[in-house]
């Protein structure tokens, strides 16, 4: 494939996880203790054409001639602020200010990870 061909479908690529991680922050924009995301890109991979020379006591010397291959994302990052507050005027009801999360399970042993606890007593005496 030519290299601008890949170079504009890597970017294109970079761009729509982008668009995802936009599109999910808006659509989240409302829910109480969502944490937004951003993600941050890298150049992909670069092809050296002709290498750096050294300086002479004539020139200082020349750079190496590369051509890149676009882009990628790096990393999506969770953004840990606080998130809008909802008064439920349950005093079993929980919520995290600052970093951390509440691990809980989902009754078939599996681990989850939330920023709010809506917790109740069951019909056991089990905090759920």
């Amino acid at each position: 494939m030519m290299r601008s061909m890949y170079s504009g479908v890597a970017g294109l690529k970079t761009h729509q996880t982008k668009m995802d991680v936009i599109g999910n922050n808006i659509a989240n924009v409302n829910t109480v203790g969502f944490k937004s995301q951003r993600v941050t890109v890298k150049d992909s991979f670069y092809q050296t054409l002709s290498s750096a020379t050294d300086s002479s006591t004539m020139s200082g010397g020349t750079n190496a001639a590369q051509v890149g291959y676009g882009s990628a994302v790096s990393t999506i990052d969770v953004l840990h602020t606080n998130g809008g507050i909802n008064t439920t005027g349950n005093a079993m009801d929980l919520y995290i200010q600052g970093n951390g999360y509440f691990v809980v399970d989902d009754g078939k042993g599996n681990k989850m990870y939330t920023r709010v606890g809506v917790l109740s007593f069951d019909g056991d005496g089990n905090l759920v």
